[in-house]
């Protein structure tokens, strides 16, 4: 098969990946290999593909490719989640057009519209993996409400339960007024609005005197319960333990001494509501308030409503919150209770799917006891059973663990696992796996199910084993339990990494995963947060279409650096695409030249130099491969990779063995030039192969006939023994000189044309013997006519240095030399100066500490860049001596 002329991407994907597919190419049978096992972080069904979970996917591909091809069992599990919220509004909003909704269909009819919805519209996010090339075993998909996934999670409820592990509580929670339920703090969006610091005087009830209370939520008064001082704020002292007789309600609160009170902040005294403040609800019960007791003032679309002691005046009642925030504010100013408001830039809680702000609402709710759960969670990573990539996360995780509060896991909607209890007459409740169970428990009294639905982190929580077939003790589940490694973004550790450790620990008996490498995120190419308001975001498929997927594909794999996040850049994706264009000619020229697909796995036999000295290159390449994967360093992967191909390879190894190949010569050395350079170029296809597959595929096939594909060909063959002490040094040496007087020409404006005469000082018979053996390689590839050992003509030349030699080219009437000094040294002059200009910003701690990070990463990026520049200038100035 002749190589195309021209790359073209598009064509060779829609080629492979059905191919591939098709023949069950993504999970090969091999029972006797030792295991590699990735679940994929199940993405929503309702989702499309976007540039996060390009990088997730790339990164979990690259290591599932390359495990692959080094002969292990890989399996990739793949499968999306219900996404309880996300769903549910999707399918309301179609049955909206038909002017239906879900209460006018019912429960089951609704349900089975999703269901319905699901079949015919859930497959996008499915679809656009396999255009990222996504080698997942798709053959066994899962989806969190499937039937076997389904009956674990409600196993997983009723042992919680019977363990005394979940139960059912009056909390605080997220609650979202428009969707009508509570949401987990994932769901939780913070944005910064304009909004009012609110003083109230809140007059003692004794008439001695009043105290000053600042709110920014002054609506929520109607459901006070007390006024919090410092301990040690002397001002208030004498206080504690007084009354204040509330205006509007009347109701008398009692001041009490807490550590949440700030005695710096406002007047130092805090209204509490712990009915509607998360803060306030922790504070209400250390001073002894129930939750039972605590005072709600809101129903659950966010109006107000009679509190249980019945002082919420009868004007406000039915009044939306933020009217009834303007009325309240009002009727104090007019009573002569607010001493002042001043405007305030504060953070609001916004529910990310409705848009709307989140009300702190005291709801009866099931819980799961996570501090209980979480204690062996963190001992598995404190002892080493599960480490974090890059292992400062831990810190991050132990945090969380060490601090985390009872998991609200009831939502109230439809979509979604139904919890698995029933109540009687009388609220008694009986938690089972069916309801015949229940029933059983219940003997002859009538039954109801609860309403509500298990929050999504509860069934996904579960992936790591559930989609492996337990509660069964199966085959896959035994072979592929705990998980190799969980690929991950850093900012969902706390909602589903830690509920995934919790269970597995818990349920399984040991942590789910050997390791969990979290990745940062993808910004800007100015290092901002991609978001739509910004108009910054960008659509993976666009530039998939545009570039092809290896293209990008290999940026995110180069950008992958531990622990920092990425900025893209068109330009990046569009210089890899080019990286492919530049392999796909060398494997046209190798093709030209009677180079073919290598007959064997292992490096051939060498003789010349050149031939001996690529395949101790492609040993090195093999290793330092193998050291960037063990260590999850995507990055020097990818830059390994490409440096070798790019420069080693193509630039190098091919430009030296022209004159053995040209005109299509034959004989010993050009058979072995030819066998060995297929050997490289078929290692090369290799190596790239798990971050650029198609391209990889398709030139493997492309250079000759082969018995299997190459997404299951065999790692590369190449050891220490294949370096080889003596031609590898040789060849970098010439790689060196060539490079240096390539430099010394392009740096002193010497014409492409023109031939130089090179003179040789101070070199050791070592290096006098390699001139001899590389002299026609040296003058073709430096552009020299003639290498003599004998003194240089006076006059202006350029020198270079390379080891003990000094290498001189005469310059006298090639270059106006008078001319070029001056060039260079104005040119030097002006990088300086910027240099020193950019080095005096950087060292002012102010403008360090308070300008954008992105800013004072410009200024650094710039600084690097005038100082090299003014350093290569110099040294070129330097060299006309």
């Amino acid at each position: 098969m002749t190589i195309d002329k021209t790359y073209s991407p598009a064509d060779i994907e829609a080629r492979w990946y059905p191919h591939w597919e098709q023949s069950g190419a993504f999970r090969p049978e091999r029972p006797d290999a030792e295991p590699f096992t990735i679940v994929i972080p199940p993405p929503n069904v309702t989702g499309s593909l976007h540039i996060g979970h390009a990088l997730d996917n790339t990164l979990q591909d690259v290591l599932i490719r390359y495990h692959r091809l080094k002969g292990r069992d890989a399996l990739w599990v793949v499968g999306t989640d219900h996404a309880g919220i996300a769903t549910q509004q999707v399918v309301e909003r179609t049955i909206a057009g038909q002017g239906l909704t879900r209460q006018s269909m019912g429960r089951d009819a609704f349900v089975k519209t999703v269901w319905e919805w699901k079949e015919h519209s859930g497959g996008t996010i499915t679809r656009q993996l396999r255009r990222l090339g996504a080698s997942c075993d798709w053959s066994n998909e899962r989806f969190t409400m499937d039937e076997g996934f389904s009956r674990a999670v409600l196993k997983v409820f009723v042992d919680l339960y019977r363990q005394g592990l979940l139960y059912k509580d009056k909390r605080l929670v997220n609650w979202d007024p428009k969707l009508r339920t509570a949401i987990s703090d994932l769901e939780v969006e913070q944005k910064e609005v304009q909004g009012s610091f609110t003083h109230f005087r809140y007059p003692l009830a004794d008439g001695s005197g009043h105290i000053v209370v600042a709110t920014t939520r002054p609506e929520t008064m109607l459901a006070d319960m007390a006024v919090a001082v410092h301990p040690d704020d002397e001002r208030y002292k004498a206080w504690i333990g007084q009354h204040i007789a509330q205006p509007l309600t009347g109701r008398l609160i009692p001041i009490v001494a807490d550590e949440h009170a700030d005695p710096e902040l406002g007047s130092g005294a805090v209204k509490i509501t712990p009915g509607h403040d998360f803060n306030d609800f922790e504070v209400g019960r250390r001073i002894g308030i129930a939750a039972a007791d605590m005072l709600s003032m809101f129903d659950l679309d966010g109006k107000v409503q009679q509190t249980a002691d019945g002082r919420v005046p009868a004007k406000y009642l039915g009044m939306d919150r933020f009217d009834a925030r303007k009325a309240i504010v009002a009727d104090m100013e007019e009573a002569g209770f607010v001493e002042a408001i001043e405007d305030k830039t504060i953070q609001m809680p916004y529910g990310d799917r409705s848009g709307v702000p989140i009300e702190p609402l005291l709801t009866d709710q099931w819980y799961v006891d996570a501090a209980t759960l979480a204690k062996p969670a963190i001992e598995a990573v404190r002892s080493g059973h599960t480490k974090f990539v890059p292992a400062t996360w831990e810190k991050t995780y132990f945090n969380w663990m060490e601090n985390i509060q009872p998991w609200c896991v009831s939502r109230q909607l439809w979509w979604g696992h139904q919890i698995p209890a029933w109540y009687d007459e009388d609220g008694k409740v009986y938690v089972a796996e069916t309801e015949a169970e229940a029933q059983a428990q219940a003997g002859d009294k009538a039954l109801t199910r609860d309403p509500d639905v298990l929050d999504t982190w509860f069934s996904s929580g579960l992936w790591p084993f559930g989609t492996l077939g337990w509660p069964d003790d199966t085959p896959a589940l035994r072979r592929h339990y705990p998980n190799s490694v969980l690929v991950t973004g850093f900012d969902i550790i706390f909602f589903w990494v830690a509920r995934m450790m919790m269970q597995g620990q818990h349920l399984m008996g040991e942590p789910p995963f050997a390791t969990v490498y979290c990745h940062g995120l993808v910004r800007d190419a100015k290092g901002q947060k991609m978001s739509k308001s910004r108009g910054n975001t960008v659509d993976p498929l666009v530039l998939i279409n545009q570039y092809g997927a290896d293209a990008l594909r290999f940026t995110m794999t180069a950008m992958g650096t531990q622990g920092r996040d990425i900025k893209l850049s068109e330009k990046r994706v569009e210089g890899y695409r080019n990286f492919g264009t530049k392999l796909w000619n060398a494997a046209r020229f190798a093709q030209s030249n009677g180079i073919g697909a290598s007959q064997q796995i292992g490096p051939p036999e060498a003789s010349l130099p050149v031939n001996r000295w690529i395949i101790g290159e492609v040993a090195k390449t093999t290793q330092a491969l193998d050291l960037a994967m063990a260590e999850f360093r995507f990055d020097a992967y990818a830059d390994t990779i490409y440096q070798f191909v790019w420069s080693r390879f193509c630039d190098w190894y091919l430009e030296l063995t022209k004159p053995v190949l040209g005109d299509g010569a034959t004989g010993p050395a050009a058979d072995e030039t030819r066998a060995v350079a297929g050997w490289a170029l078929d290692q090369i296809l290799v190596m790239l192969h798990p971050v650029m597959p198609f391209i990889t595929e398709e030139l493997w096939h492309a250079l000759g006939e082969r018995p299997y594909d190459l997404i299951l060909a065999k790692w590369v063959e190449a050891d220490a023994h294949s370096i080889d002490a003596e031609a590898g040094p040789e060849v970098d040496w010439l790689i060196r000189l060539v490079s240096e007087l390539r430099t010394a020409r392009n740096e002193l404006n010497v014409p492409a044309g023109a031939k130089l005469p090179l003179f040789v000082r101070e070199a050791s018979p070592e290096t006098a013997a390699r001139l001899s053996r590389n002299a026609a390689a040296i003058e073709r590839l430096a552009r020299i006519q003639g290498i003599s050992h004998e003194a240089a003509p006076a006059g202006g030349a350029a020198q270079v240095v390379v080891g003990e030699a000094t290498f001189v080219l005469p310059l006298e009437g090639v270059i106006d030399l008078a001319a070029e000094k001056a060039r260079l040294e104005k040119a030097a002059t002006a990088a300086e100066k910027e240099r020193d200009a950019l080095a005096g910003r950087l060292g002012n701690p102010g403008f360090v500490e308070r300008a954008k990070p992105e800013a004072v990463e410009k200024a650094r990026s710039d600084h690097a860049e005038h100082s090299e520049n003014a350093a290569r200038i110099r040294s070129a100035l330097a060299r006309l001596g």
